[in-house]
Order: C-alpha cells, then structure tokens, then sequence
C-alpha cells in the first residue's frame, strides 16, 4: 500500500462544501452573538416546582402554582408509546446465544431452505470469502 498521493485527483469540488458550511456558521454565530435575550423571568417566590409539574400533568388549577400548558398527559403517553416500539424493535433484533438472530418473523420454511454452509448469522459466506 502506498502512502503516495495519487496523482490526478479532482479536488475542485470537495471545497464548495466546507466554504459553505464555514459560511453558515459565520452568520449563526453572528445572529446568536447580536441576538437581545430579555431578562430572566425565574419562578415566583412560593412556588414549588414539583407540585406545578404534578399540577400541570392533571391540568389542575392551583394558586401556587407555576403556570403552564397542560400538555404532560400527552407528553408521557407518547414518551411511554416510543419507549415500548424501542423495546419491541431491541427484542425483535437481538441475537441467541448460539449466534442465530432471533425474530418474530421467522418461520420454519425459510430455515428449511437455507443450508448452515451457504449462510453464515453475520451475513457473510461460510468459507470466509466474500460475496
């Protein structure tokens, strides 16, 4: 293997990218830089922040309160919805300890037609060499 640049290659093309990308950073810093951010509005004294979430997650009217929107139940419901697909999806894909890949898919025809020789659980052939 040579560590030998090759001689012929078209860089012309390669630099647009970066000159645009440096530009874009150029004028997202000088936008964040000039922004005016007013000042911190923090919570009321008494409030307490735990009790507004649980307030806010039932949409309950409190005095002490911290207002807010009312949209926890949902918020969770879909938190507790991707967190159940994510699961599915890891146990869908995981491996047996004998290095078969498991799946709710599979069914005893396909395994039929498939010999150990021809494929091997990562993908490649049996032998070693590529496909």
């Amino acid at each position: 293997m040579s560590t030998e640049p090759e001689v012929g290659i078209d860089d012309r093309g390669r630099k647009w990218p970066g000159v645009a990308a440096l530009a874009l950073f150029g004028v997202l810093a000088w936008v964040f830089v000039g922004a005016e951010f007013g000042e911190a509005a923090g919570f009321p004294d008494g409030a307490s922040i735990t009790a507004s979430i649980g307030y806010a997650m039932f949409n309950i009217p409190a005095e002490n309160a911290i207002p807010s929107e009312g949209f926890l139940i949902p918020f969770e419901i879909i938190d507790l919805v991707l967190v159940a697909a994510l699961v599915g999806a890891v146990m869908l894909a995981r491996r047996e300890e004998s290095g078969e890949i498991t799946t709710a898919l599979r069914s005893d025809a396909v395994e039929q037609e498939s010999s150990p020789q021809e494929v091997v659980p990562d993908g490649g052939k049996a032998d070693g060499g590529e496909q």
